[in-house]
């Protein structure tokens, strides 16, 4: 794109798709991407948009609707008529396919795909048979596979037809004649070679590869550790039957981080952003906030049965939000914490153990802080020594309590395969003000006769 914005050129691709001007509009759009497409047809009337489906071409409208929401790619499909549509879902990247029309009816989903190519409707059937979340969903079989007898020279030839549909070029796989996979060549390698040298010569024979149904974020986590752009993906007899490249991996990362923050905020998981309507986000709050809101009458039962206690010392009330809001907030970050870590770190009994010891250590530190500046204010504010013992040594229990709350309970979770995610913000949250109310009242009740 030139250095005029989408903004400031959207005038000029209205005033050319309104005067049928396709010269002109090509001219605007010559260097836009994929993204840009697909947000100058967000900005667009309806007339339009189907005078701007005329001026581009397959590959382009191929291109944009990748970059679209679910919604606008079905209204795309629907405006261009079965014919043009086979042809779009043939250009289209397989794994995007397969997340489009995963969303659809089997019926319509059927429609869509016998209009297209046989190879290519073969392999979107058989990329939606493995489960969501899996490599074999997500992989792509636009990439250059060769065989390990080729040369150098050979190999250079086959890339000259196929690089306009790869995804990537960066790694060339070898197979052999069962199309098992033998080895990988860098383009770099390739290019630092001599034209008659044999591929099986050059090849690293020890490659990184993935199963079919290897879970998505076993995928990501392999291609962060070894900081790749692809990886192939492979059956139980090791046969290439695709590849996931990085780009696919970045969705991945970003709906698996999304997915986790509306689980720890209590919103059961479900999508919410800036188009959700008021009724749909209430409904996917409701279930949530309802089982806390009774979980949260458990801390009034306290308070009533320590009733006795505020009533000869009204001061202790005075600090009962803070110790409650305190414990909840260091646990809604030792959650944070291990959340984000179970989802990049392998498991084990010594690194479980070497965790609850850290944060043992943190929470009693961050306790004997701030249980000791409470201390100071209280006495200050009440003039009662024993008052801001008995806040400052509540404060530090419950801090500490707090801490391992978050750390301990997203960890059992785990350990029963269930999405350490759902230990969410609230119920932590919740969970902590009760412990901290008890331990708050407990100690209270000891030096009663002291305050």
């Amino acid at each position: 794109m030139n250095s005029r914005t989408l903004e400031q050129l959207m005038p000029d691709i209205k005033e050319s798709l309104q005067a049928k001007n396709s010269t002109d509009f090509q001219h605007i759009i010559h260097e836009f991407l994929p993204y840009d497409l697909a947000r100058v047809h967000s900005h667009l009337s309806s007339t339009e948009q189907a005078q701007l489906l005329k001026f581009l071409n397959e590959d382009q409208i191929a291109d944009m609707i990748q970059e679209m929401e679910h919604p606008n790619q079905i209204e795309v499909l629907t405006r261009l008529g079965k014919e043009k549509t086979a042809i779009i879902l043939d250009l289209m990247d397989n794994d995007d396919l397969a997340i489009l029309l995963d969303e659809l009816s089997p019926e319509q989903k059927d429609e869509l795909i016998r209009g297209m190519r046989d190879e290519e409707s073969q392999f979107v059937r058989n990329i939606m048979k493995y489960p969501p979340e899996t490599a074999g969903r997500i992989m792509t079989n636009r990439y250059v596979w060769i065989p390990q007898h080729y040369t150098v020279s050979e190999v250079v030839q086959k890339l000259k037809t196929y690089v306009s549909i790869s995804e990537t070029i960066n790694y060339l796989y070898v197979i052999d004649h069962d199309k098992k996979l033998m080895g990988v060549v860098s383009y770099r390698g390739l290019i630092l070679a001599e034209p008659d040298e044999y591929i099986v010569d050059i090849m690293h024979s020890r490659v990184l590869s993935v199963p079919v149904d290897a879970d998505q974020e076993e995928v990501a986590l392999l291609i962060q550790k070894y900081d790749l752009v692809a990886i192939p993906v492979v059956e139980q007899d090791n046969r290439l039957v695709g590849i996931i490249t990085v780009d696919d991996i970045l969705d991945v990362v970003i709906s698996e981080a999304d997915e986790d923050i509306r689980k720890m905020n209590a919103t059961g998981g479900k999508s919410i952003d800036f188009n959700t309507k008021a009724t749909v986000a209430a409904y996917r709050r409701l279930p949530w906030l309802i089982l806390l809101l009774f979980i949260g009458l458990i801390s009034g039962t306290i308070i009533s049965r320590f009733e006795e206690t505020l009533a000869q010392v009204v001061a202790l009330a005075f600090f009962m939000p803070m110790i409650a809001g305190m414990t909840g907030n260091t646990g809604t970050q030792s959650l944070a914490v291990i959340v984000r870590g179970l989802t990049t770190k392998e498991m084990s009994k010594s690194l479980v153990y070497r965790l609850l010891a850290r944060e043992l250590k943190v929470g009693l530190m961050i306790g004997v802080t701030c249980g000791f500046l409470i201390s100071l204010i209280a006495y200050f504010w009440q003039g009662n020594l024993y008052l801001g013992f008995v806040v400052g040594s509540s404060l530090v229990a419950t801090l500490i309590v707090g801490t391992m709350a978050g750390t301990i309970i997203p960890l059992i979770l785990f350990k029963f395969k269930i999405d350490p995610a759902v230990a969410s913000g609230p119920l932590i949250t919740t969970i902590n003000d009760i412990l901290s109310l008890v331990i708050y009242f407990g100690i209270a009740t000891l030096f009663l006769s002291y305050i």
